[in-house]
């Protein structure tokens, strides 16, 4: 892959909601290095969930359990997309977002998403339809897109998710701290490439949220450069396995937390 004409540094990173520093968080130490990450008071308030899901073995039943605690905790409708598509009403929740970026994450689901990360994170997003530094209608574009979110309770219902993500996470993979992933793109003009290396790969500034998955040929069908990435547990948001089960189209997409990563670039 091929650097940025320019590279950019990333954009300093603001006060965010979590437990750690901006700044920590998107460093390349973090990566080497990750430590416990949430969002203070979530799990807490959420309580009579938690306390639900520890006595399920079955993370499917698990899944089901969480959804259906979401519905009636915001009062979603619990049908279907196609169901709710067919009366043409839309409504707003942590699934509609999540379901919009899988379409197109540089739409009004992945603003709001990349607002969300800003918000509770720290981190900047980079990248709408364009470079946000650099280019004014991408700027125009993504502020006008954030605007998109509708019920005030969006940010509560995707600091849940990610919650569960978390939850998730260690229960499926205990003591890991890593995952291996894989990430394709068209678009090397997105990324600021701070250092190209060999061994030990490239040092890239990614945005404040990017797709990734598990399987490296699904990878190749999304770009014509594919990085292998050794991605913190703590930095993935949400991930397919997590959907409804009527809703799965697969379950090996991950949205991953952005920031300094070492990167290697698979030989296809």
């Amino acid at each position: 892959m091929s650097p940025s004409p320019s590279p950019e540094p990333s954009p300093t990173p603001v006060g965010g909601r979590c437990n750690l520093p901006p700044g920590a968080l998107a460093s390349q130490s973090f990566q080497e290095d990750p430590l416990p990450l949430e969002i203070p008071g979530v799990r807490e308030a959420e309580r009579a969930l938690f306390d639900r899901l520890d006595p399920m073995e079955d993370p499917e039943q698990r899944r089901d359990a969480f959804h259906e605690y979401m519905a009636d905790r915001f009062q979603i409708d619990p049908r279907s997309a196609a169901e709710k598509a067919s009366e043409k009403v839309l409504q707003r929740h942590y699934m509609h977002f999540l379901l919009g970026w899988r379409i197109d994450s540089n739409s009004r689901s992945g603003a709001v998403l990349k607002s969300w990360v800003e918000s509770r994170f720290g981190l900047l997003a980079t990248y709408h339809g364009g470079i946000l530094a650099e280019d004014p209608a991408a700027r125009m574009k993504y502020l006008n897109d954030k605007r998109y979110a509708g019920p005030k309770s969006i940010t509560m219902q995707l600091d849940l998710a990610y919650t569960l993500c978390q939850y998730e996470l260690a229960r499926r993979f205990p003591g890991e701290r890593w995952m291996t992933l894989y990430r394709g793109t068209h678009d090397p003009e997105e990324y600021a490439v701070h250092r190209e290396g060999a061994g030990a790969g490239s040092l890239v500034a990614l945005n404040n949220l990017s797709s990734f998955t598990s399987d490296p040929e699904i990878a190749w069908e999304f770009g014509s450069s594919v990085w292998k990435v050794q991605v913190p547990l703590p930095k993935i948001v949400f991930f397919g396995g997590l959907l409804p089960r009527n809703w799965l189209e697969s379950e090996r997409e991950f949205l991953v937390l952005g920031g300094e990563y070492r990167v290697k670039k698979l030989l296809y």
